[in-house]
């Protein structure tokens, strides 16, 4: 094999593993605030240079363009019109995250079963997670049962598979529903947000808001007795609270469908338990008082 088949084979295998990674594209080296930027008027062109008259005699040459110089002379000239701002890969014609969720809370509304908002995600394209994931990841389980779990957002096993908590912590959350009786056919999983975040990194505050519309019909719709919100983002996104996830779990918070009241019950998410091993007693604890809410005595 040749060194440039050898060069090829490594740049292949960079790209694939920023790729697997979440990383979609380069921008720059420093960090930027792209909500701002979206929101930030566009600037007012600038005025156009007046040129100084033509002398007379013929028009001295310039020397010939090299480097950098043949690059700023295919810039537009001062006063020209600027071009119209790229789009960035993924990005819905409804650039600013508050109309999106707006958007999002419209439509959620006109949706009267599981199935059409399954189907009503799948052709959303207000939320930039959507183009960055394999899978759309909706729920599994039993849409008829009483309790439902919430999580975060998918990690990378549930992107591919598509549905959620199909990994590590998927298989740890199925023995602790063992250790009191249940399995998914007695529960419906699902998560605030749909799709993956790049390299598994936590929702942005605007990603949570663009997709809560969606999270809170499909409790309406699955209609739950019980919720039990897995970590802090679940947690605050469905109760209100601010309070951080070991000083809320273990309590019930009330969580309104109308006139009707559903208790949400706040634990440890189970991806935090296999970081964390030793916390897992405050997890059993949890998931003892929810036992006793099933069997009414809590």
């Amino acid at each position: 094999m040749s060194q440039s088949d050898d060069r090829q084979r490594d740049l292949i295998a960079s790209l694939d593993f920023h790729v697997e990674a979440g990383l979609d594209l380069f921008l720059d080296e420093a960090p930027h605030d792209r909500f701002s930027e979206a929101e930030a008027p566009e600037p007012v062109p600038a005025a156009p240079v007046r040129l100084a008259p033509a002398r007379d005699g013929p028009a001295p040459q310039r020397p010939p363009l090299r480097g950098a110089d043949m690059v700023l002379a295919d810039l537009p000239e001062r006063g020209a019109a600027p071009p119209p701002p790229a789009r960035t890969f993924g990005q819905s014609a409804s650039a600013k995250p508050g109309e999106a969720a707006g958007d999002a809370r419209a439509r959620a509304r006109e949706v009267q079963t599981l199935e059409e908002l399954e189907a009503l995600l799948a052709g959303f394209d207000g939320c930039p997670l959507k183009f960055t994931a394999k899978n759309l990841v909706f729920a599994d389980g039993n849409p008829a049962a009483k309790l439902m779990f919430i999580g975060e957002a998918p990690g990378a096993d549930e992107d591919r598979v598509g549905k959620p908590f199909m990994g590590r912590s998927g298989k740890l959350l199925d023995r602790m529903m063992a250790a009191i009786g249940l399995d998914r056919t007695a529960a419906y999983v699902t998560n605030i947000v749909p799709w993956r975040p790049p390299g598994n990194r936590n929702p942005t505050p605007q990603e949570v808001a663009i997709c809560r519309p969606f999270i809170e019909r499909q409790i309406e719709l699955a209609d739950p007795d019980l919720i039990v919100c897995l970590g802090s983002p679940a947690t605050q996104t469905i109760t209100g609270t601010k309070d951080g996830i070991l000083k809320a779990r273990g309590r019930f918070y009330p969580y309104r469908v109308g006139m009707r009241e559903i208790r949400a019950l706040a634990t440890l998410h189970p991806a935090y338990l296999l970081r964390q091993p030793l916390q897992k007693r405050l997890a059993w604890r949890d998931f003892r008082t929810l036992r006793a809410a099933l069997d009414g005595k809590a």
